[in-house]
């Protein structure tokens, strides 16, 4: 379903705008793995913060634009970010729940486009240690690494952020024509079905299980305002990582719980079109998730292509509202600076809110790419 009249027109405006911008962006930032800015120039983390779960976006952002505009310089600033990231790879502390959002972007992202076998065993190799995470018992995938400490034991806890890792799986059964992969993302799926999403559509952020039994024992806020609140990335999450199992697995399930949150998140769109930090957030804080707004927009896009007509289009408009608003309201459309997204947060009790964060840009990206049937599918 492609858009009309208008709608069409801003959507090559605000395309032609964004990629303008990021040509200048990319080439003042190629030797970087950005995650903010600084007074409006990209900090670099490709360092001793390699191993920071954002280390893909920046080379997923290259893949893109290499796609879209057929640029080799594009496709050589996304390779120096995979390379890089292989001293992420090598290193057990670093690799974590995260896998996907590290991977598929980039070395993934390759290896569809070109069938580097470098790629391939990069890629491979960390759908091996996400799988290595699983527990058999509670049938999820554990979040955070580190041993317990008497002020936090993340042993038994997994996060809603991981349904957006399991396409990394998914990708690696197929790869293989090994079910152990599928199986054990579809056993995760299964229990964020059960244990994350309320029938509200709402989700939990972090659920803690049992190590011994594998019963759930409670949720928890996490980075949203507290526990029963409704962190409204966490929502993103749940929306798109629903959708992409839908789209991997072809479950029925997976597609109905997509529905569920997004007919929830839709639901409680402000008038404005910005998406707050959390949709339970006190009244009087007007903080603002800049990312949660593009991820649930991506989401959306690909909910739409799962059905026809007025259900169809229900999700594609939400999409256009989130994006639209982002377009005239969150974006720094100054090309002198290197952020697109303005007003993201990580997380509601941090003591920052609303700055630039590179997976805000690179879901922005996506999702307008989406619109015009021009983006490298990742995930």
């Amino acid at each position: 379903m492609k858009l009309q009249g208008k709608q069409a027109e801003w959507l090559q405006e605000t395309l032609e705008r964004t990629v303008s911008k990021l040509e200048k962006v990319s080439r003042r930032s190629k030797d970087k793995i950005p995650y903010t800015t600084e007074n409006g120039v990209h900090d670099d983390w490709s360092g001793e913060r390699i191993g920071w779960w954002t280390n893909g976006f920046w080379g997923g952002m290259m893949w893109q634009l290499y796609v879209y505009t057929k640029d080799e310089f594009y496709r050589q600033v996304a390779l120096e970010n995979e390379e890089k990231l292989d001293a992420d790879l090598m290193d057990y502390e670093k690799m974590d729940h995260d896998n996907g959002f590290k991977w598929l972007p980039t070395a993934v992202a390759d290896y569809r486009l070109t069938k580097d076998k470098a790629a391939r065993n990069r890629g491979l190799l960390a759908a091996a240690n996400l799988a290595g995470r699983y527990n058999s018992l509670g049938r999820y995938i554990r979040a955070w690494n580190g041993m317990p400490t008497p002020e936090r034991d993340c042993r038994g806890w997994a996060i809603i952020d991981c349904m957006m890792n399991l396409p990394l799986l998914y990708w690696a059964g197929e790869e293989l024509a090994d079910p152990r992969f599928t199986q054990i993302a579809r056993n995760h799926a299964d229990t964020a079905m059960r244990c994350f999403i309320r029938g509200d559509g709402s989700a939990n952020h972090i659920v803690e299980f049992d190590l011994e039994t594998g019963e759930m024992v409670k949720s928890y806020g996490g980075q949203g305002y507290g526990e029963g609140s409704s962190w409204t990335r966490g929502q993103s999450w749940a929306l798109y990582g629903f959708t992409l199992s839908y789209i991997h697995t072809k479950e029925q399930a997976y597609l109905e719980t997509a529905q569920r949150v997004a007919n929830y998140f839709i639901a409680n769109i402000p008038e404005s079109g910005l998406i707050p930090v959390d949709f339970r957030q006190p009244e009087e804080v007007s903080w603002q998730d800049s990312t949660a707004a593009a991820i649930a927009a991506c989401g959306l896009i690909e909910l739409s292509r799962q059905f026809e007509g007025r259900q169809a289009e229900v999700y594609l408009q939400a999409a256009v509202r989130l994006l639209q608003a982002l377009s005239e309201k969150s974006v720094n459309w100054d090309e002198s600076q290197d952020n697109l997204l303005e007003k993201c947060t990580a997380a509601y009790h941090d003591k920052a809110h609303e700055f630039s964060i590179i997976y805000g840009d690179y879901y922005f990206l996506e999702a307008l790419l989406k619109l015009a049937d021009r983006d490298l599918f990742v995930w």
